[in-house]
């Protein structure tokens, strides 16, 4: 895409996709069929692979990264790449940062700006009369401000000079009050700088001292001047003027020795004279004509004040001295030169064109050469004094061809033989040599110079190669310049923003140079071609500098980017970044929302989010995503904004994004509704309402429905949006403290010591969504935090009671008939736990003082606490420390006990989420609000624990405040603090992400397209290669004996292997124990790569391990029997591994059962996740839009034991239940089931394992049974299995299908592994043996082959003693 061409569209890719070409597997593929006489699978694949790049299809933000390939053959080398989005990248590592306000950027705008307020001129000429120091030669300058001083009578011309030299400066600050003293006395010079000073107060003051007509300066740095009757003169030291003038000023001194007078004021601020800048008490600025021995120039060629008039005067001075060198050497031209028609303001004519050239050279110049900081200092900061030191690098150029050296300090380094300043004499030869022959033709059509076209193609040629780490462009300030021309603009913004979206560094370096006032001026432009560009640009500036708000809504400017949100011709992208520029303006920014309120931003944008055409914006994640983060900016901490949204109808509107398929949008939706819930109300946390109160009664109620559809949220499966509804309830939690208190205490309130006649039932709550009793997913959850049933330790007499309808009740708010199966208080698994429970009622938490009558939906608050509880046990840490702390605001905190014992690993150990209390330490229950001191509860007993016993709250990060340290022991997480008045309340609450990591998009290149990285594409395609290798060989490999051991290693687990795999391209075996300690071994040199827990919690037991992309940078998936799913990466790693995500695949369980004993299969042709166990539905999770995609009814009262998922067609997956049936289900057809079969029919009848057989036909499955007979079925024959073997006697643990190869592999607890074909022939069988030096195996617990190779891993053993794992070939294998 041309960002130039106005009817483009944006190549903006919200992602970073990775999309592998298929040309090296074609042609592998092609001498694959050549090579082989059958080419049975692989002449099939040629066609498959040979797919143009045109069928690739994204979804946006949560869009597939790749397309997936529609042949059979090409199924087994999947293209598609999963959870390699940004959203993945260090989500639990980090908090992102968004648009800085005064951060990397932000160094660009001037700390201060500066104006010159007063110049004094101080002219000591003395004409007629020179100076004994000086011997003039003859002829010599004469000039001074152009005029011939002996041309006249010496006084008029004294005044002449002066007058001319006053008009020459008002040029570059017409502003500034002047004052001129001609031929002065010391008393007429102290007397003028003190009326300076008294004028310019805080401002600057410029002192110009022309000394020609005196002596040179003396050694101290006196200058001279004269006395009353001019007979004498008299010196005048530096100190005086310094003393009288003070700061901030600028001295220019245009006489012979010029450098004394520097040196004497360096001296006096005792400054080194290498150093770039003043101490902030003197900012003194100094330019000198010449060094402290040198002489000016008295050449002819030069005026006599030569150093003056390249300050004032630089084109004549720069034009006369080109003249004098070039081929255009005519005295006549000198005189035309001053007739240049045209006026230097205006860059139409002659002039003014040529003097717009001279700036952009000058500041080109000093931008590439000095340090940014003295740039902005010099040429940003103070008007004058940029075009002084603009004209003074011009000075030194003319003055050193004289052998003169002009000073300056801050000292600048030379500039005069920089190679801009033959762009500078080619431009003046350009323009001249139209100019003088035509000049006695007014009529003459004058020519632009090409000048700034040949400039901006320079930068154009710079941005097609250049980087951040190579030279900057020389022609940034150029490009400045030219945004001042009509007919360059377009252009240069076009530039410019290809410039900025390469970085952040781009963006602070077209600050730096003074952009920013340039593209806020041009907001004001009603030029259609420019909206697209200037909406980009400033997407780019505020990406980084938040700051730019301020100026933004002073100017008006957001009125520019809401008409653009509303363009009918905008794609959605460009109105996406029209959206971004909208929130940042309103971020924090009350002014700002104040002013897009006025505009009618809410409705605009509920106008997008509502369109009934859902063509354009529906179809665009990325707009969807940023109008929910503008209108989430816009009313949050706004209660009047709050209001105007919920009167708009907001929360429906929302609430439909929740479905969306990108995470993104689902997150920004839930912001959005979480900034409406409102928590600066008092009345709320206070539980106190009048009765006519209407609209709190209200707004009360819509609050309440905005939490109940964020219930159906709590378990999605982005990290990215649990995290954003962990922090919407916190502020719920925050608002509607007392009564969720309430709740909290009637929940774990024991009445007549009994549990269950104190625990609420949510068995009759009904889903206002579906009718059916507790439907919310987050109440089947089994990720909740469970509470035992068993022992209830009481402290004190609880007094508490809840008000309902202004009466005091001391039962629980909800029916106690029965507990939900699959509820936090369902869960017996903590029975044997010590004292799980701690109630503090020393506080009267529970109590709610009122004599007002309201309506509280204690149902939804009952579902808060639980949806609160799934939170706390989320598999994410960070969503679980949110859950915690959100625990921590309505009174339950966490107490360790001594029954949890954390293995060995390298995650830091976290306290159990076992256990809860209730707590008074957050929020003082009768105020509502933070108490003047906090107390820390009462300490629960001394118990043997990693933690000491010591109770505290486990919680995310505080901001502003945090935990002193992890063992500080503090219960009450703002101890320590001094009251309400030192700290905010709303800076306690968790904080949202959504918004910041968002912004993090608009940072990174937007035009540029998502090319794959050579390296990348180059690994791929070398394992494609292996791989298509491999797959053909095992195809056709006739394996005779499996028994080969070709290595094997203790790993001294208590509890032995559980689940295991083999890396595809490298040789790492990955194996976890019962305790889900993940390790990492090298199995060729036998050494351990990396160990780390999957997790801390005190539910154990992984289910299995998946490798995602494997043919990329792989993912390695794990999950736990409890049905969560952690995806790591950088797993081979040593202690870098690095969670990518983590959800909870099942929801609740069976009636009766004790646990979840979840099993998982991964599809990675599809992306689907598959998790069936106690329930009885196969959920079906897409890992793309990381949603529960479906629900398989599994037809069955029994549970699914096993399941295995196709890896050559997309949707097929085959399970088998505990009764030993098998069932063969897909998901891209309606009925979703294909066939059943009883495939075993033993007494113990238990699936053990099932999976496809290797090959294209799906239909065929096999299966193994916990009686241990292996079962070969056809599913298209109902009947019975064609082929059954029976491999062990009521043993079999373990059964593993090759994928490619035509074997299998069982396991026993017997130690026995036995090897069979296809044909059910027996290959080899691998048992104990008791003998010296040979192999031992103990109690076969899991089995894994190789991907494309005939390599057998097996997992023995069931304690520390006999675990270990050993990896088996065919007999022609090397042992190692």
């Amino acid at each position: 895409m041309a960002l130039g061409d106005p009817t483009s569209r944006y190549s903006v890719e919200l992602g970073m996709p990775t999309r592998f070409g298929h040309a090296s597997v074609a042609s592998h593929l092609d001498e694959l069929a050549q090579a082989d006489e059958d080419g049975d699978v692989v002449d099939s694949s040629v066609g498959a692979c040979q797919r143009s790049d045109a069928e690739a299809s994204s979804s946006g933000i949560g869009g597939s990264c790749a397309v997936v390939g529609a042949a059979t053959s090409l199924a087994y080398l999947p293209q598609t790449v999963f959870l390699c989005e940004p959203r993945h990248d260090l989500f639990e590592a980090c908090v992102p940062s968004g648009p800085a306000e005064n951060g990397l950027v932000s160094k660009w705008r001037p700390k201060d700006r500066m104006r010159t307020g007063c110049v004094a001129l101080v002219l000591c000429l003395n004409i007629s009369v020179d100076p004994p120091d000086v011997i003039k030669i003859s002829p010599c300058a004469r000039l001074e401000c152009w005029i011939d001083p002996f041309s006249m009578a010496a006084p008029k011309a004294l005044e002449s000079i002066g007058k001319a030299l006053h008009n020459q400066y008002e040029r570059w600050q017409p502003r500034a009050r002047y004052k001129l003293q001609l031929d002065p006395t010391v008393d007429e010079v102290k007397k003028l700088c003190n009326t300076c000073r008294k004028n310019a107060k805080s401002e600057r003051v410029v002192f110009h001292y022309n000394g020609h007509g005196v002596p040179k300066p003396t050694a101290n740095g006196e200058i001279w001047v004269f006395n009353k009757s001019y007979t004498q003169y008299i010196p005048l030291p530096i100190t005086d003027l310094d003393s009288w003038l003070r700061t901030p000023s600028l001295y220019v001194f245009d006489c012979s020795a010029a450098g004394m007078i520097v040196n004497a004021f360096r001296e006096r601020l005792d400054l080194n004279p290498t150093s770039t800048t003043a101490s902030p008490a003197k900012d003194i600025i100094l330019l000198a004509a010449c060094e402290a021995h040198e002489t000016l120039p008295q050449s002819a060629d030069f005026p006599a004040d030569v150093f003056t008039s390249c300050l004032t005067t630089p084109i004549k001075m720069a034009l006369r001295w080109f003249c004098s060198r070039s081929l255009l050497r005519d005295p006549l031209f000198a005189e035309k030169i001053d007739k240049i028609p045209g006026r230097q303001t205006d860059r139409k004519t002659p002039l003014g064109e040529l003097n717009w050239i001279f700036t952009a050279v000058t500041d080109t110049i000093a931008w590439n050469v000095l340090p940014h900081d003295l740039f902005q200092k010099l040429f940003r900061q103070d008007l004058l004094v940029a075009s002084l030191f603009r004209n003074f690098l011009l000075a030194e150029r003319i003055m050193r061809s004289a052998n003169c050296s002009p000073i300056s300090f801050p000292v600048l380094p030379p500039t005069h033989q920089h190679h801009m300043w033959d762009a500078w004499d080619m431009a003046a030869e350009i323009c001249l040599s139209q100019i003088l022959p035509t000049h006695a033709e007014p009529d003459a059509e004058f020519q632009p110079s090409p000048f700034f076209t040949e400039q901006l193609t320079a930068f154009e040629l710079w941005l097609e190669h250049g980087s951040q780490h190579k030279r900057p462009p020389e022609q940034l300030p150029i490009v400045l310049q030219v945004l001042l021309s009509q007919s360059h603009r377009f252009r240069a913004l076009v530039l410019l923003g290809k410039f900025l979206d390469m970085g952040p560094w781009a963006v602070d370096l077209a600050l730096s140079v003074g952009i920013f006032p340039y593209v806020l001026k041009l907001l004001q432009t009603t030029a259609m071609e420019l909206r697209q560009i200037l909406v980009f640009i400033w997407t780019k500036i505020l990406a980084l500098d938040k700051s730019c708000q301020v100026d933004l809504v002073k100017d008006g400017g957001h009125e520019y980017f809401i008409k653009f949100l509303n363009s009918v011709d905008a794609y959605p992208e460009q109105r996406a970044m029209a959206a971004f520029v909208l929130a940042v303006i309103v971020d924090g920014h009350r002014h700002g929302q104040e002013a897009c309120i006025q505009a009618d931003l809410i409705d605009k944008c509920l106008q997008h989010l509502n369109a009934p055409n859902p063509h354009d914006a529906q179809t665009e994640p990325l707009l969807l995503q940023w109008l929910c983060l503008c209108l989430g900016k816009l009313w949050e901490n706004f209660p009047e904004a709050q209001l105007m949204g919920l009167q708009y109808g907001a929360p429906s509107t929302f609430e439909r994004l929740l479905s969306e398929p990108q995470p993104e949008v689902r997150a920004a939706a839930v912001f959005g509704l979480g900034t409406l819930l409102d928590v600066g109300s008092d009345s709320l946390r206070d539980g106190l309402r009048c009765d006519d109160d209407c609209d709190d009664d209200e707004k009360i109620k819509t609050e309440l429905t905005i939490v109940q559809s964020l219930f159906g949220v709590v378990n999605d499966g982005s990290p990215l949006v649990r995290a954003e509804v962990a922090v919407a309830l916190g502020r719920f939690a925050f608002g509607h403290n007392k009564h969720l208190k309430s709740i909290a205490a009637a929940y774990w309130k024991c009445q007549s010591n009994s549990l269950l006649s104190a625990l609420p039932s949510l068995a009759n709550i009904r889903s206002p969504s579906t009718g059916y009793a507790g439907s919310s997913q987050f109440l089947h959850s089994a990720s909740v935090v469970s509470t035992p049933v068993g022992a209830v330790l009481r402290v004190g007499g609880d007094s508490s009671a809840l008000v309902r309808d202004g009466r005091s009740s001391a039962s629980s708010p909800l029916p106690a008939a029965g507990i939900m199966h699959g509820s936090p208080l369902s869960d017996d698994s903590f029975e044997h736990s010590e004292s799980a429970i701690l109630l503090n009622d020393a506080t009267s938490n529970g109590i709610i003082t009122s004599s007002k009558t309201k309506t509280v939906d204690n149902a939804v608050y009952s579902q808060f606490v639980m949806a609160v509880y799934a939170l706390a046990k989320d598999p994410s840490p960070r969503i679980a420390g949110i859950g915690r702390r959100i625990l921590s605001m309505i009174g339950i905190e966490q107490v360790p006990t001594n029954s949890f014992r954390p293995s060995g690993g390298n995650i830091q150990q976290t306290s159990s989420l076992a256990n809860f209390t209730r707590s008074s330490s957050w929020l003082d229950m009768n105020a509502g609000r933070l108490p003047m001191t906090f107390r820390t509860p009462p300490v629960s007993p001394p118990r043997q624990s990693y933690l000491a016993g010591m109770r505290r709250v486990c919680s995310l990060e505080f901001r502003p405040n945090q935990l002193s340290s992890a063992d500080s022991g503090l219960a009450d997480p703002l101890r320590g603090s001094v009251g309400n008045s030192g700290v905010s309340e709303l800076c306690l609450l968790p904080q949202s992400t959504i918004y910041n990591w968002s912004s993090g998009h608009f940072s990174r290149p937007l035009l540029t397209s998502a090319d794959e990285n050579e390296e990348a594409l180059l690994r791929r395609e070398e394992k494609e290669k292996l791989a298509w290798d491999c797959i053909a060989k095992c195809q056709h490999s006739s394996v005779s004996n499996l028994g080969n051991q070709i290595t094997t290693w203790e790993i001294r687990s208590d509890t032995g292997t559980k689940a295991m795999l083999m890396h595809p391209f490298s040789p790492i075996v990955i194996a976890a124990d019962e305790n889900e300690c993940i390790r990492v071994w090298n199995h060729e040199d036998t050494v351990l790569l990396n160990t780390f827990d999957n997790h801390n919690f005190r539910e154990k037991g992984v289910a299995k391990l998946c490798l995602v992309n494997e043919l990329d940078d792989s993912l390695l998936l794990v999950a736990s029997c409890d049905g969560n799913v952690r995806v790591w990466k950088d797993y081979t790693q040593s202690g870098r591994q690095k969670l990518v995500t983590a959800f909870s695949s099942i929801q609740g369980h069976r009636p009766g059962a004790r646990g979840v004993n979840a099993v998982v299969d991964w599809q990675q042709l599809t992306g689907y996740l598959y998790a069936a166990g106690e329930i009885s539905s196969i959920m079906v999770w897409d890992l793309d839009k990381e949603q529960r995609s479906n629900s398989i009814y599994s037809l069955s009262d029994s549970s699914i034991s096993a399941l295995s998922a196709s890896q050559v067609y997309g949707g097929q997956l085959a399970a088998g239940y505990v009764d030993g049936h098998v069932r063969l289900f897909d998901v891209r057809t309606p009925e979703r089931h294909i066939g059943t079969m009883k495939a075993h029919s033993q007494s113990v009848e238990r699936v053990v394992g099932i999976s496809f057989q290797p090959g294209l036909d799906t239909n065929k499955i096999v299966s193994a049974s916990q009686a241990g007979d292996i079962q070969f079925m056809d599913i298209r024959r109902n009947t019975s299995a064609y082929l059954t073997i029976e491999a062990h006697r009521r043993s079999l643990t373990a059964l593993a299908v090759h994928r490619h190869a035509p074997v299998i592999a069982s396991g026993s607890a017997k130690q026995i592994i036995k090897v069979f074909s296809l044909e059910g022939e027996q290959l080899s069988v691998i048992r104990y043996y008791p003998s010296f030096m040979a192999q031992k195996i103990g109690p076969v617990s899991c089995l894994s082959f190789h991907p494309y190779r005939v390599l057998l891993a097996a997992g023995t053993g069931s304690g520390p003693t006999d675990s270990c794992i050993s990896i088996y070939a065919d007999e022609n294998s090397p042992a190692r």
